[in-house]
């Protein structure tokens, strides 16, 4: 199960990342509007992807310290 939550937060990061990009073509062709749009939607991912990077690190601890026991 935690490699589930790790794939879920790495598919947020890859989320934000093309949100960044497309955010920098709208602004390079001086479609701000646009551009702040996917911008917001890119602060939005990752955080997104920031949270389930922690829930994941949680799930992982967890699983280790069960298996240490």
């Amino acid at each position: 199960m935690p490699n589930d939550s790790h794939q879920r937060a790495a598919e947020f990061h890859e989320q934000a990342a093309h949100a960044h990009r497309a955010a920098a073509v709208h602004h390079g062709k001086e479609d701000h509007q646009t551009g702040n749009e996917h911008s917001r939607q890119a602060m939005e991912f990752a955080n997104k992807a920031h949270q389930a990077s922690l829930n994941a690190h949680q799930k992982s601890q967890n699983a280790a310290q069960k298996a240490g026991k």
